[in-house]
């Protein structure tokens, strides 16, 4: 057999970046294991049966075959209502693209900005794809290392000398993993490194709906910003429609006409009935969006007030999105270390920092996505651990 080409082979070259101790707690639970699962960002429920509704009259009517490959007009044209509403910047159908996700959008958006060899900037912590996302496109990911103690804020200092080179810089705010939410003073910042290094910046705002403290403000909004913006949306978590697979990159016309052009080569667009669904989805508005985001906000209380309850880990609450990056470096155990014991002794599944970037080392992530009784207990469990593992190493 041949070899794989290089670039794919080496699109994750640390292994299964973390993703080890999720598929180990998944094969648990199917082999009838009763694990309580703080994961992934899967909503606890399903989505709405009233956008299943008109997915599903959309597909009985007809749409089923080849939609417009950049997306259908008046699902393009809502996407960029929204966006026009938020950013105070107007939008129209030519500034956006509808891809089969939020993942397909952010590598189209890598797709434009870099070149092969080009430098990609992405902060540390980040969501685990980003940099594979990067490789993917023949670039080279140079990640920025956002403190704990600087509550996961980037510095702009950092940011101008990763820059010198560069040709992108991705952030992601309100942010997975680590629910930090960026001032104005980090977007202003960051909106002057881009200015200074000649940087597209590749804006993943997924998660805009789920804001807990200050607000969301999207990159594309600040002033001069919007011709070196690729701004990256989705209705996976604002309307529970992960497995739908329908989100959406917006930027400049003419880097959008490429987009659509990347996009006739690649995934030929998104299902008809898709898209339609996701128009029914919009049209609901911002309460429907409230109250899918509520119970992460409930949660991140209840977490908050269980960490109050305990003495050894620490953790910056969350301003945004449904985690919380959690200290246990009290432990003595790495973040990977800690997770693997904690499934073993409590059957309660966490993420490991390191899947997140070398600055989030001796942290876990914690998923606010079971029901709120099924969460306190696995987080009673969680702290019970850690106490034991901070006896252990303090009596050895």
């Amino acid at each position: 057999m041949p070899n794989p080409s290089s670039r794919i082979a080496g699109l994750t070259p640390g292994g299964d970046d973390g993703w080890g101790l999720f598929y180990r707690a998944r094969a648990l639970k199917a082999a009838g294991e009763p694990v309580l699962e703080l994961t992934i960002g899967e909503h606890d429920i399903r989505t709405d049966p009233a956008i299943l509704d008109a997915m599903h009259a959309s597909a009985k009517g007809g749409h089923t075959g080849y939609a417009a490959i950049p997306g259908k007009p008046a699902l393009r044209r809502a996407v960029a209502e929204r966006l026009s509403a938020s950013s105070g910047v107007a939008h129209g159908i030519e500034n956006v693209l509808i891809t089969p996700g939020g993942q397909a959008a952010l590598f189209a958006a890598h797709h434009a900005a870099c070149d092969d060899g080009d430098v990609a900037l992405l902060i540390d912590p980040h969501y685990a794809t980003y940099p594979g996302t990067i490789r993917g496109v023949g670039a080279l990911p140079r990640p920025v290392a956002a403190r704990p103690e600087d509550g996961f804020q980037p510095r702009e200092a950092d940011l101008m000398a990763a820059g010198d080179g560069a040709r992108s810089l991705l952030i992601n705010s309100p942010n997975n993993p680590t629910g930090a939410v960026y001032s104005d003073e980090t977007l202003q910042a960051i909106a002057r490194v881009a200015e200074a290094r000649d940087l597209w910046v590749i804006s993943d705002e997924v998660y805009d709906t789920q804001v807990w403290e200050g607000r969301h403000q999207p990159f594309a909004g600040l002033p001069g910003m919007f011709g070196r913006t690729l701004t990256v949306g989705s209705l996976s978590k604002s309307y529970a429609m992960t497995g739908s697979r329908l989100g959406w990159v917006a930027g400049p016309a003419a880097i959008i006409g490429h987009l659509s052009n990347l996009a006739t080569h690649t995934t030929y667009g998104v299902p008809g009935f898709i898209q339609d669904a996701g128009l029914f989805a919009l049209q609901q508005g911002p309460v429907a969006e409230a109250a899918i985001a509520a119970p992460f906000l409930r949660r991140r209380d209840i977490f908050l007030e269980a960490l109050a309850k305990q003495q050894y880990l620490r953790a910056t609450p969350p301003a945004g999105a449904m985690y919380v990056m959690l200290d246990v470096r009290a432990t003595g155990l790495s973040g990977t270390a800690f997770g693997e014991a904690l499934l073993d002794e409590e059957n309660v599944a966490v993420m490991p920092g390191e899947s997140f970037g070398a600055a989030a080392a001796g942290h876990i992530r914690v998923a606010l996505t079971l029901p709120d009784e099924m969460f306190a207990e696995a987080l009673e469990r969680l702290f019970a651990f850690a106490a034991r593992a901070v006896d252990a190493r303090t009596t050895a």
